[in-house]
């Protein structure tokens, strides 16, 4: 019979009571809108799983080693939350809830510290430890971004550093995709929103967290928020949701009432600005297109609203929903680092969800992450349906000349 070292204890200690009564209740209701477990159809995969497995450590009927490799599997996008009926019988689901996604990450972060984490895994972070950025042009050979380059993005735009509000932008965003934040710097310039860039940016450091690497997300959190103070900053625009995510959940948990900022999301600015007549769209883009909700916007942050109202705006777009409960399956398989360690799985997610947008007879699927929007991309070729940002829409029916790069 395995034995809990402290480690194992604490974990099991910690986690005892949510995952009883996962366990205890049986439905297994959250299996399905699982988009991992839509693919392997392994039992070992189901968020159920996840919570059984403690406990197993804690009856000693399973080790740690035993279950290490389940845990890669979950893009810890909380559609097993909001399914969850423990979660919906306290009312409020999107802030009560099943948290599944929390020991997804506090077994992760006891794999590091006993040694069992993901080759991959390891190799990705000690890379972003060396550039202060993630390695997303590559982990092979000589690295061509790092922090020389940070603001290559923006070159030719004037963008000032420092100042009461920044605009924080993705390591995806910053050198992959970088049409991105210059179609949203260029809007929101547009629309007279006074912003900076920071001094110094480093990666958020929320992947860490989620892979499992705690005390290198501290660390760079600490730098991030000491270089907001430095340049005077109250508001933060976060323009990727990955990122939003862990300024307003992650940061606030590391540094406490410390973390005064405001944290703005990006899509929920812009529905602001056209709302209020500040930022115009008049140029049509016809086109028949449909939308994919973030994970981490939808499911995790509950903001489904300004984004078909920012669709709904832009004139010529002829737009095809989905309904609610539907959205809450969908996924590109992009986050909770699933795509570093079993690329093959995210690939075979968004093949899936391309397949769902092919049925709705569309010729554009519009997201709103940049993170899923690589493996969307690939799965779009092979479906014959483009995939644009929804920024990049908006740029464009507001007349803005963008630039860089849209995609590989």
């Amino acid at each position: 019979m395995p034995h809990l070292g402290q480690i194992e204890q604490a974990f099991v200690e910690r986690w005892h009571e949510n995952a009883t009564g996962c366990f205890s209740s049986g439905h297994k209701f959250c299996r399905e809108v699982c988009p991992v477990t839509q693919v392997t159809r392994n039992e070992n995969h189901t968020p159920t799983a996840f919570h059984a497995n403690v406990i197993g450590l804690e009856k000693g009927h399973l080790s740690v080693e035993d279950v290490a490799d389940d845990y890669v599997h979950c893009t810890q996008c909380g559609g097993c939350e909001v399914r969850c009926p423990n979660t919906l019988m306290v009312g409020d689901f999107y802030r009560a809830r099943t948290e599944t996604v929390k020991v997804v990450r506090a077994m992760r972060a006891m794999l590091v510290d006993k040694g069992l984490d993901r080759e991959k895994w390891k190799v990705w972070n000690r890379l972003t430890d060396e550039l202060k950025n993630e390695p997303v042009l590559g982990v092979e050979g000589e690295q061509p971004n790092g922090q020389a380059q940070v603001r290559d993005w923006a070159a030719g735009l004037d963008i000032p550093i420092g100042g009461d509000t920044i605009m924080f932008v993705d390591c995806e965003a910053a050198y992959y995709r970088t049409s991105v934040p210059r179609a949203t710097a260029q809007i929101l310039r547009k629309a007279g929103v006074e912003f900076g860039l920071m001094n110094e940016q480093w990666c958020c450091g929320g992947p860490a967290a989620e892979m499992g690497y705690v005390e290198q997300s501290m660390r760079f959190a600490r730098h991030n928020v000491d270089d907001w103070r430095r340049s005077g900053v109250k508001r933060i625009i976060a323009i990727e949701p990955h990122d939003y995510v862990h300024f307003t959940e992650d940061y606030p948990a590391y540094f406490g009432d410390e973390f005064d900022f405001e944290v703005v999301q990006i899509i929920d600015l812009v529905a602001e600005l056209i709302r209020d007549g500040r930022l115009e769209l008049v140029k049509p883009i016809e086109r028949v297109a449909t939308y994919h909700d973030p994970c981490r916007l939808n499911k995790r942050k509950g903001i489904h609203e300004a984004p078909r109202e920012i669709l709904r705006a832009i004139p010529g777009l002829e737009f095809r929903d989905v309904d609610r409960v539907t959205q809450w399956s969908y996924c590109s398989g992009g986050g909770g680092g699933l795509p570093i360690e079993k690329p093959e799985i995210t690939a075979e997610i968004s093949r899936r969800r391309l397949e769902k947008a092919s049925e709705l007879d569309v010729d554009l699927l519009v997201s709103a992450c940049v993170w899923s929007e690589r493996p969307l991309t690939a799965a779009g070729d092979e479906a014959g349906i483009e995939v644009r940002d929804i920024i990049e829409l908006v740029a464009e029916s507001a007349g803005i000349e963008v630039g860089g790069r849209t995609r590989a």
